[in-house]
């Protein structure tokens, strides 16, 4: 009896911990998304985008050591390096990275712990690679996965499923496609991937799904359009999914 109240003791004390953690990388988070390095554009995009519940829900932590994937014009980056490198953590970009990036985003005030790798692949030409990096704590990709094949898909998890540490998270999130939906209606919203697709991809690759949450479910999204259609640009049904490598 004594064994066992010890045991759930050091439960309740641990989740406690990792309580009263979480809630200070997301006040860390909350600060950075303020910064001045960020554009009246991006601020705006933060409503629909909900990037401090995104970023909460994948159990960012302030010293971590994490991959963003193909950044684009810095979104995230803008706010997740800051909240790294203020606190001893790392951040680090790959694939698509152009020097427009290197340029205007990463010599940005907050991301002097950041640093760009394999930026000679491309979403589109994605062949088998490694992030010659097994260290990671978290990869995050956002509205990436729908660009590559299936194939080239399948390499890039690989690449991330052996960058990361065990017990290392990976958080997706992307446009959604309707469940089984013929491949014949490609060409009308072919940048959307099946969740359950998703899924099943990273279970082939080794990951364990952990969890999804709604928060980007759009209901006036029938999920038969381009995402950049007038009217679906921003509202897009997006699924949000977490996975860990055991």
């Amino acid at each position: 009896m004594k064994k066992t109240l010890l045991t759930i003791l050091s439960l309740f004390v641990s989740s406690q911990v990792f309580a009263a953690d979480a809630a200070a990388t997301r006040e860390k988070i909350e600060q950075a998304l303020g910064g001045s390095i960020r554009d009246e554009a991006e601020v705006t995009r933060d409503t629909n985008r909900k990037p401090a519940e995104v970023l909460e829900f994948f159990g960012l932590e302030d010293d971590m050591k994490v991959l963003e994937i193909s950044p684009a014009t810095g979104y995230w980056s803008k706010f997740v390096g800051p909240t790294l490198c203020n606190n001893g953590g790392e951040l680090v970009f790959s694939v698509g990275v152009n020097s427009a990036f290197k340029s205007n985003v990463m010599t940005l005030d907050g991301l002097g712990c950041s640093s760009a790798i394999n930026d000679e692949i491309s979403l589109g030409d994605m062949p088998a690679f490694s992030f010659d990096d097994n260290q990671f704590d978290m990869v995050l990709t956002f509205w990436n996965l729908h660009n590559p094949s299936a194939e080239g898909r399948r390499n890039m998890n690989e690449a991330v499923f052996n960058a990361l540490k065990s017990g290392g998270i990976y958080g997706a999130v992307d446009h959604t496609r309707r469940h089984l939906e013929p491949t014949s209606r490609a060409a009308q919203n072919g940048r959307r991937l099946d969740p359950v697709l998703v899924i099943k991809e990273m279970i082939d690759v080794g990951f364990e799904f952990v969890d999804f949450s709604p928060m980007h479910y759009h209901a006036e999204d029938n999920l038969m359009q381009e995402v950049g259609t007038p009217g679906v640009r921003g509202n897009t049904d997006r699924w949000t999914l977490k996975f860990r490598k055991p």
